[in-house]
C-alpha cells in the first residue's frame, strides 16, 4: 500500500445523508476506541499546560469539529474537578451530530454547540476565545484548504490552538485492522477509521504547514496511539512563552 500521499476520498460519515440515530451509534463506536487508546489526554494535557501559563481567571474554549461533545464534556468535568472556570463552544458541519451533542450535554451549562461550515467565510464572525480544539477534524480536509483553516484559528484563539490528529503509517493502519476487528462494531467506524489514517500526516508535512504561521510558537509532538499533538501558542492576553 502506497501511503506516500494523504487519501482523498471522503469517509462515510461526512455524507450529509447519514442519519442522526446512525451517526450517534457510530460516534459511540469511535468514542469507545477512542477512551481505550487515551485519545484524549494528550489534548487534556495541552489544555492543562497552556492555563498554567495564563493569568486569567476564567477560559472559552472552542472545539471545531466537536461531533457528539465527548471531548468538550470531558474537559467541563477536568475544568469542574480542578476549579477552573470554562465556558465551552462546540462547532460541527453536521447539525445530525450537534443534535446528538445536546441530549448529551443536557447537564453541562458551560456548553453550548453551533452548526458553522470551517471553510465557509463567515466562519466564526465576530467570536474569539482563548484556546482552540480541533480532534481528528483536520484529516478531513485536503491540504489545499489547511492553511487558511489554520490562519483562521489563530487569530481566533488569544492563547492557543491545539490540534489533535492521526500519523499516517502503515504500522497504524495494519495495528486499527486488528483492533478494530475487536473493539469496534459498526462497518461504518471501520472503514471510516482506516480511511482517517491513510488521510492523516507525517511530521514533515505538519512542519510544513508551521512554515507558514508566523509569530506563533509552535510544539509538534508524537503521542500514542499514532497521534501528533500541535500546539500554537499565540502569546496574546497570556505570559511570554520561553
Amino acid at each position: 500500500m502506497d501511503l506516500s500521499q494523504r487519501n482523498r476520498t471522503p469517509e462515510l460519515m461526512d455524507d450529509p445523508n447519514i442519519t442522526e440515530e446512525m451517526l450517534a451509534v457510530v460516534l459511540e463506536d469511535i468514542n469507545r476506541a477512542n477512551q481505550l487508546l487515551n485519545g484524549n489526554k494528550p489534548t487534556l494535557s495541552a489544555i492543562d499546560k497552556l492555563i498554567q501559563e495564563g493569568i486569567q481567571k476564567s477560559y472559552t474554549i472552542m472545539d471545531v469539529g466537536c461531533g457528539d461533545g465527548t471531548l468538550l464534556r470531558e474537559i467541563v468535568k477536568w475544568a469542574r474537578k480542578n476549579n477552573y472556570s470554562v465556558t465551552c463552544i462546540g462547532i460541527d458541519l453536521s447539525e445530525n451530530a450537534l443534535r446528538v451533542a445536546r441530549k448529551k450535554s443536557a447537564g453541562f451549562p458551560e456548553i453550548r454547540y453551533t452548526q458553522q461550515d470551517v471553510l465557509d467565510a463567515t466562519f466564526a464572525a465576530n467570536v474569539q476565545c482563548d484556546i482552540l480544539l480541533c480532534t481528528l477534524t483536520m484529516h478531513h480536509l485536503y491540504n489545499e484548504h489547511i492553511p487558511q483553516f489554520l490562519e483562521r484559528f489563530t487569530k481566533l484563539a488569544r492563547i492557543g490552538v491545539i490540534i489533535n490528529d492521526l500519523q499516517r503509517s502503515l504500522f497504524a493502519y495494519y495495528l486499527f485492522k486488528v483492533f478494530s476487528t475487536i473493539f469496534i462494531k459498526t462497518k461504518i467506524a471501520k472503514h471510516d477509521g482506516l480511511l482517517s489514517i491513510k488521510s492523516g500526516f507525517t511530521k514533515k508535512e505538519l512542519n510544513r504547514f508551521s512554515n507558514n504561521l508566523k509569530n506563533v510558537h509552535h510544539q509538534i509532538q508524537w503521542k500514542w496511539a499514532f497521534r501528533y499533538i500541535w500546539v500554537m501558542r499565540t502569546h496574546r492576553l497570556t505570559k511570554i512563552y520561553a
